[in-house]
């Protein structure tokens, strides 16, 4: 009987200890799961806050996670805003302003060096596994290398219109048709989460960028979703067609109303939109369930954006983007993941240089004193950050008139000249190198229809000029 009681008292600490070391263990993971979390960003192209209310899965996300709502990109043209969001830079600072050419496009970005000095290259030094699919940057062909910090790469040269393009896949070119599992964001979904199951398996924290073409155009939804949303119209806002241009600068002011043609093209043009997100969106759902299935969604940040927003009629403009309205450079930007406050909203200004630093925060990463941005997380609890900043700065080099250039504006979708943009909490002015200036009260004029730089008080237009010229010429921990 003594044996008996000895032997099962052995048995219950026995089973006493292994419970405490599965225990040590798990709290073990933990610790270390929530210092070495996983990141997941989806990037898409030219979408506006106007396709928020299409993608359902998206909605979830900020139902689930917290929505910047005052987000904005550097520059609303992708080589430039995707170059701010690899580095953490302001163009000024990547010296990439366009598409292409001397001061833009993937050759510009090299010849600044920018390639060696970007989030992957920081999060694969510190451990990470690295995956970058889709597009990259303006220019970049499929023959071209692999470029530093990533340890996979599935990424397509000219991929807009969905089908018959090819991958470089990890330095080998791969070519796809025309059938419907082609369709590209379809493959980007499937490569996510195989590389998800993969990193999950291989027990090492990781970093991906699923960057998909849509909905840039041609706006070609994926053949399931041609039928979708049938009589769709873009929306009527108080910009649409505005009424009086007349206190708009020159290179817009001219615009003639817009005609019954245009209008209806408008119309077209943004139900392919709505149609060509939901692969997009069903790209997030499964992506959520595939890190669910691996056992790795409670360590994983998810991060959702856009490189521009997109006019579609405002201010009497056709589709396009590259302006300073709140319609090309305020996007979405939501986050879902460990101890981020669920459906949260905050109206602190953000913009593209901040992923960079974020990223790298999250993966316990120094960031660079040359870094533009700061890191967001402090917002992702929903706590009060007392530490914010006043302006954000956008910049941008036109006219655009390159022939080969996918964003290559018509004169009736609008093609400013080179400006200089600070938007506060409030406020958006603007100066153009031709000496032409905007000022829009928001808190008056949201939709920026009167432009009131000639009353402006001369105090406060003294202090967003000194703002602007400030920002304009910052590097580093200067522009935080």
């Amino acid at each position: 009987m003594k044996r008996l009681v000895a032997l099962t008292l052995a048995a219950c600490l026995a089973l006493a200890s292994c419970r405490a070391g599965a225990a040590e263990r798990t709290s073990r993971q933990t610790a270390h799961a929530a210092e070495r979390p996983n990141i997941v960003f989806v990037l898409t192209d030219d979408l506006a806050s106007n396709l928020v209310p299409y993608m359902p899965q998206l909605q979830r996300m900020q139902r689930e996670g917290t929505t910047f709502t005052h987000y904005f990109v550097t520059d609303s043209l992708c080589c430039p805003s995707r170059s701010t969001t690899f580095t953490g830079k302001f163009p000024h600072d990547t010296g990439v302003f366009t598409n292409s050419g001397a001061d833009g496009g993937y050759r510009a970005f090299n010849a600044h060096g920018n390639q060696r000095n970007t989030f992957a290259t920081a999060l694969r030094s510190a451990g990470y596994r690295t995956a970058m699919m889709g597009k990259y940057l303006n220019g970049y062909q499929p023959a071209d290398p692999v470029p530093p910090g990533w340890s996979e790469w599935d990424v397509a040269g000219d991929g807009y219109p969905e089908f018959d393009y090819a991958l470089n896949e990890n330095g080998r070119v791969v070519r796809y048709g025309h059938r419907p599992s082609d369709y590209l964001t379809d493959v980007l979904n499937r490569k996510g989460q195989d590389f998800i199951a993969r990193s999950a398996r291989a027990g090492q924290p990781f970093m991906m960028e699923l960057a998909t073409f849509a909905p840039h155009g041609p706006f070609t939804p994926a053949p399931r979703d041609a039928a979708r949303f049938p009589g769709l119209r873009a929306p009527r806002g108080p910009a649409f067609n505005e009424a009086d241009m007349s206190d708009k600068p020159a290179w817009i002011k001219d615009h003639p109303k817009l005609t019954a043609k245009q209008i209806n093209k408008i119309d077209t043009s943004f139900r392919k939109r709505a149609q060509a997100v939901q692969a997009v969106d069903k790209m997030l759902g499964d992506l959520q369930a595939a890190l669910k299935a691996n056992g790795v969604d409670r360590d994983t940040y998810l991060v959702f954006g856009s490189d521009n927003g997109f006019h579609m009629g405002e201010h009497r403009l056709t589709q396009g983007k590259m302006t300073a309205f709140d319609t090309d450079v305020n996007v979405p930007l939501v986050v879902t993941g460990p101890g981020v406050a669920a459906g949260h909203q905050t109206s602190a200004l953000a913009q593209n240089t901040d992923l960079c630093p974020t990223f790298e925060t999250l993966g316990g990463v120094k960031v660079p004193d040359a870094v533009d941005g700061r890191s967001l997380t402090p917002f992702f609890t929903g706590d009060t950050v007392k530490d914010t900043r006043d302006a954000v700065l956008v910049e941008h080099h036109g006219p655009d008139n390159a022939v080969n250039d996918p964003d290559r504006p018509t004169r009736a979708s609008g093609n400013p000249p080179s400006y200089e943009a600070v938007r506060t909490a409030h406020e958006v002015y603007v100066e153009y190198a031709d000496g032409e200036r905007e000022y829009y009260d928001l808190a008056k004029d949201p939709d920026e229809l009167d432009n009131t730089v000639s009353r402006v008080p001369a105090e406060r237009l003294a202090r967003l000029r000194s703002m602007l010229h400030r920002l304009e010429k910052c590097s580093g921990t200067a522009c935080r």
